[in-house]
């Protein structure tokens, strides 16, 4: 089956919506590292209701939970890809996935700052 790109502006991005919309329902239904993300993204945002947090607050709480999903996301592609074109461990293949693992790890240790920043006061 050969992809042919819309040229058409509104249907062209209403696919790419769709596409991008089945991408993250795949990712929240089958990748565990990232039900784990998106369940601790809700009830971060239960706590914001719960705390009453300001408009700048869910801004930094919102870009915090998008950021780890979407580095999640990215290295889940990076994996997946690498499993597909080196399936047995390979010295190399396991060096690429330990950097976009590394940048998961960045973006939570990020995003647990925010957090902290966030609700700490809110227990002092």
């Amino acid at each position: 089956m050969e992809f042919q790109k819309d040229n058409r502006f509104v249907k062209g991005r209403l696919k790419s919506v769709t596409f991008a919309y089945k991408g993250a329902f795949k990712l929240i239904t089958t990748e565990h590292s990232i039900m784990v993300q998106f369940s601790i993204g809700i009830i971060m945002t239960i706590a914001g209701f719960y705390f009453n947090i300001t408009a700048t607050e869910w801004l930094f709480q919102t870009f915090a939970i998008g950021l780890i999903m979407s580095i999640e996301g990215l290295n889940t592609a990076v994996e997946k890809i690498a499993d597909f074109i080196h399936p047995n461990y390979h010295e190399r293949i396991g060096f690429i996935k330990d950097i976009a693992a590394g940048s998961v790890f960045f973006a939570a240790v990020t995003a647990i700052i925010i957090g902290l920043i966030i609700y700490v006061p809110k227990f002092i």
